[in-house]
């Protein structure tokens, strides 16, 4: 079992990133995560935000509770309730794929929050199942748009273009289809928000 950061034993929270005077962290990545995510869709592009300097934040539907991957039973504590907080707060948002966004998606606050994110500019980067999410809040009419194959119609049927391909960028919205398009998915996902700069002390 993974584990990061302070929490108890099953649960896995990214640790902080300890940074020398004159190291800037340029992004603060909202992760909307709720039960049975897909683990490694997750946990790999937490890694390389991490790896890069960057701060997650867990958001979810109540503060202090802890959702479980559907694979790997990771465990991640939410840190913040959805319905609490406002895109302002961040710079990029993240959904993970798995029953997760199928699951949050039945819930107002989920889906009011992603619709404000897409409407601010800001980097949003969906895989897998991800884009139930977005097609909820209906905020992808016109957008190139990919996902895991059981929701290629729903896609469709939201007014966006589908396209097969492992990762899809449009905009703001970065989307790829499965776990093993996330070589390309982190590394679009990266380009959007940047690396650490280090500044000279």
């Amino acid at each position: 079992m993974l584990l990061y950061g302070c929490a108890p034993a099953d649960t896995f929270i990214p640790a902080e990133v300890h940074r020398s005077p004159g190291e800037i962290q340029l992004a603060v990545i909202a992760v909307l995560i709720g039960e049975r995510f897909e683990d490694s869709e997750y946990t790999e592009p937490v890694k390389a935000f991490r790896a890069a300097g960057h701060e997650v934040v867990h958001l979810g539907l109540k503060v202090g509770s802890t959702v479980t991957g559907k694979r790997e039973g990771t465990k991640v504590r939410i840190e913040r309730a959805v319905g609490d907080t406002v895109p302002d707060d961040y710079d990029a948002l993240l959904i993970p794929g798995g029953y997760s966004p199928d699951h949050l998606r039945a819930y107002d606050a989920p889906v009011e929050f992603v619709r404000a994110f897409m409407e601010s500019g800001k980097p949003v980067f969906a895989i897998c199942h991800g884009p139930q999410l977005l097609i909820t809040a209906r905020v992808i009419k016109g957008r190139r748009v990919t996902g895991w194959r059981s929701i290629v119609q729903d896609i469709k049927n939201a007014g966006a273009e589908f396209v097969d391909a492992e990762v899809v960028v449009d905009g703001n919205l970065v989307t790829s289809r499965r776990p093993s398009d996330l070589p390309a998915f982190i590394d679009a996902s990266l380009k959007k928000v940047g690396v650490m700069i280090t500044q000279s002390a």
